[in-house]
């Protein structure tokens, strides 16, 4: 086996880890279901799927005694809370990246967490048992791939990504749309529905605000060949790549016009980060620009 490569003429754009994303509100944290249109409990039903963690919703009175614990916990934080946001205001810790502490979607992150929505004989029905960590076996990780052509699922075990196997794939004209989502622990997830209706939700398995595979979902990635580039970009490229040195590199078009520079250095994907490629933004002359919406 080896390390999964593209199609001849297919660009890839992003390999990250990713999986089912896990309930963040009261009622639901650290759960997450999979439900058909009827709001039914599916996962006995899934083709192939090993037996895997059965949640409750929590009721009202089991939330009340959470959030007793819980706050028996702030209040000790208290006493240090202040100096950790002063050194972070300092710039002398990182801050981890947040969700917006507000959902938008009540019914489907609070009141319950499907992270798979499917009828039967749906797309999201065929996604593989490894992306829930209820069930993916200890030492085996998966990511997500995005090409010019191909959402991909890869699985491999012991960080050998040597072993990678295709675990499921489908063509881009097979998604109809992507949304970010904030209302979670880490940062931001994206729920993927397909033109079929049925849909998912997946995250990366740590704290990340720029998810290459939202990045790349969520907008359209219009890949620019070298000869389409302007001189001034193709300096800006050029000197990039000096910077760091490119086993892989990849301009795409981003929704505002802006360009990104996404060089990615090694030809074997880490384990734990996937590709997590350098990233530059430029506009139409390779100048510097600011980002604006879209552009991550």
């Amino acid at each position: 086996m080896a390390t999964w490569q593209p199609l001849p003429g297919e660009t890839v754009l992003a390999r990250s880890p990713g999986s089912f994303a896990t309930g963040t509100a009261d009622a639901v944290a650290g759960m997450r279901w999979f439900r058909d249109t009827e709001r039914s409990d599916i996962q006995d039903e899934l083709t192939g799927w090993p037996e895997g963690p059965v949640f409750t919703i929590r009721s009202k009175s089991e939330r009340r005694v959470r959030a007793a614990g819980a706050f028996g916990v702030r209040a000790a934080a208290l006493a240090v809370l202040g100096a950790v946001e002063t050194l972070a205001a300092a710039g002398s810790i990182g801050s981890g990246p947040r969700g917006t502490g507000r959902s938008h979607d009540h019914e489907n992150e609070v009141d319950d967490f499907p992270v798979m929505w499917a009828a039967s004989g749906t797309v999201a029905r065929t996604l593989p048992w490894q992306l829930d960590p209820g069930r993916c076996p200890e030492r085996y990780r998966t990511h997500i791939v995005i090409t010019d052509r191909r959402v991909l699922v890869l699985g491999f075990p012991d960080d050998d990504t040597t072993r990678d196997e295709v675990l499921w794939q489908t063509d881009r004209a097979g998604i109809a749309s992507v949304e970010r989502r904030t209302f979670t622990k880490v940062g931001l997830e994206a729920v993927i529905t397909f033109t079929d209706r049925s849909w998912c939700r997946l995250a990366p398995p740590n704290a990340s605000d720029h998810w290459e595979v939202v990045r790349h979902l969520a907008y359209a990635s219009t890949v620019v060949a070298p000869e389409e580039l302007t001189p001034g970009q193709k300096e800006t490229v050029a000197a990039f790549t000096a910077e760091h040195p490119s086993f892989r590199t990849v301009v795409t078009r981003r929704p505002s016009g802006n360009f990104t520079i996404e060089v990615t250095s090694e030809p074997d994907p880490d384990p734990r980060e996937g590709s997590d490629p350098q990233l530059r933004l430029m506009g139409p002359d390779g100048e510097h620009v600011n980002f604006e919406p879209g552009d991550l």
